[in-house]
């Protein structure tokens, strides 16, 4: 039983997750008096069907049911108020109102901005009762990479503290009820497409709707750290930025051209002479044959370039070759770039993966599966959080493209009629 201040029960379809929820919140409100209760969808057709009519079946007669103000009333005094999020602007009409329990249903279907302020919501004055959120969740939509960044990386930001977070893994196998009548449903979600059945039979959160890189797996692609074999030509790669993360990858090709990436640097707020000082720290004893770094290195910033470790006039590449570290210019080339990557996933013809990185490249691991399709151009990338993966992409695009061996043409048969043909015995016809 979970009694952190945030909760989550959710992975794959089927475990029963509206059921727990409704569960959940009508325990609390028939074991504590007066209790302020909110449970939210995203729709108001969803927040019917999956919430309003089971629970008028289930509490009819005992809860009172007010259909104007979406609200049940138990004998206690405790309620539970049925709510939606249709847009963006919906949460404010919370704005004021204390609950002490928030249930969110389909958190994924929430921005993380109506997330952060519906916790502004979850407080109360009375004694001996800790306020709590519940959230059930799948992956994929739009708040998938804030409920997996809290609830499965468990990557935490200033003033949030880990132990606030509780993550409850979801599994059809759970729902025994659902089994029992429709034994069928788990070799339906078998038959779908590798990345889907991932997703939605064993709750995988680096599948989802939407996602740029379905290819990705942490279980071929994420390696424990070893020893880089001395003659692996190893090379860096940079995605620059100063407000912005700054991503430093260190990669290691074999002779088969099979790219291992074994370290980052991943760093916000630091000059670039202090990331030019910091990877030539992490670089010692290495041979690193070049750097390539983004475009925007060689801009001329002028006056604002101080700020972030220049001079003015002077362009940021300039400043990285004075401090040690020359750069070359990377390909900008966006898509063909991640279709590098993308081809950098796939297997290789004996089924081993072109590319793999260390579990310790946290930042990639994070970031490279979240990443979107851009919804204006379906073969591009949606712009987000993807410092380190543009990272990646500089870097393979620097590697040696193979060029298609042309087949060679197929000698058509003589023909003696043919008296422009030379024969191909090498005699002349008279």
């Amino acid at each position: 039983m979970s009694r952190t201040r945030h909760t989550a029960y959710g992975g794959a379809r089927g475990g029963g997750k509206s059921w727990a929820m409704r569960r959940k919140l009508v325990l609390l409100a028939l074991n504590y008096r007066s209790l302020n209760i909110l449970l939210l969808r995203r729709t108001l057709p969803e927040l019917r069907e999956n919430h309003i009519l089971p629970l008028q079946r289930e509490l009819y007669g005992f809860a009172r049911y007010s259909a104007t103000e979406r609200v049940f009333n138990f004998p206690n005094g405790s309620r539970i108020k049925l709510g939606y999020c249709d847009t963006a602007s919906d949460v404010y009409q919370y704005q004021g109102q204390e609950y002490a329990v928030i249930g969110m249903e389909e958190a994924t279907h929430f921005t993380e901005d109506q997330q952060r302020f519906l916790t502004t919501c979850n407080r109360t004055s009375r004694r001996g009762f800790t306020p709590r959120m519940y959230y059930t969740c799948n992956p994929g939509n739009v708040g998938h990479a804030w409920v997996k960044r809290l609830f499965i990386d468990r990557d935490y930001r200033e003033n949030e503290d880990p132990a606030d977070y509780t993550f409850i893994p979801a599994r059809i196998w759970d729902n025994k009820a659902l089994l029992s009548a429709d034994p069928g449903y788990v070799r339906q979600l078998m038959t779908l497409p590798e990345d889907l059945r991932r997703a939605h039979l064993e709750g995988d959160w680096d599948v989802h709707a939407g996602q740029y890189f379905r290819e990705f797996s942490r279980e071929k692609h994420v390696v424990a750290p070893y020893a880089i074999p001395a003659h692996h030509k190893r090379f860096r790669s940079m995605d620059w930025g100063y407000n912005d993360p700054c991503c430093v990858l260190w990669h290691a090709a074999d002779s088969e051209g099979r790219v291992t990436t074994y370290r980052e640097l991943y760093v916000r707020g630091m000059r670039a002479e202090e990331v030019a000082k910091r990877v030539a720290e992490l670089s010692h004893g290495e041979d690193i044959a070049y750097t390539a770094a983004s475009p925007d290195l060689w801009q001329k910033r002028g006056q604002t370039l101080r700020t972030a470790g220049g001079f003015e006039g002077e362009c940021l590449a300039e400043v990285f070759q004075k401090c040690g570290l020359p750069v070359t210019p990377a390909d900008n080339s966006r898509v063909a770039g991640w279709q590098t990557v993308r081809s950098y996933l796939a297997p290789a013809d004996d089924g081993a993966p072109r590319w793999q990185c260390f579990s310790d490249c946290v930042n990639l691991i994070r970031e490279l599966p979240a990443m979107q399709y851009d919804p204006h151009d379906r073969e591009d990338a949606a712009d987000g959080s993807d410092h380190a993966p543009e990272a990646l992409r500089y870097g393979l695009m620097t590697r040696p493209r193979g060029q298609a061996v042309k087949p060679a043409k197929k000698r058509p048969a003589f023909d003696p009629l043919d008296m422009g043909q030379k024969p191909r015995s090498g005699y002349m016809t008279t």
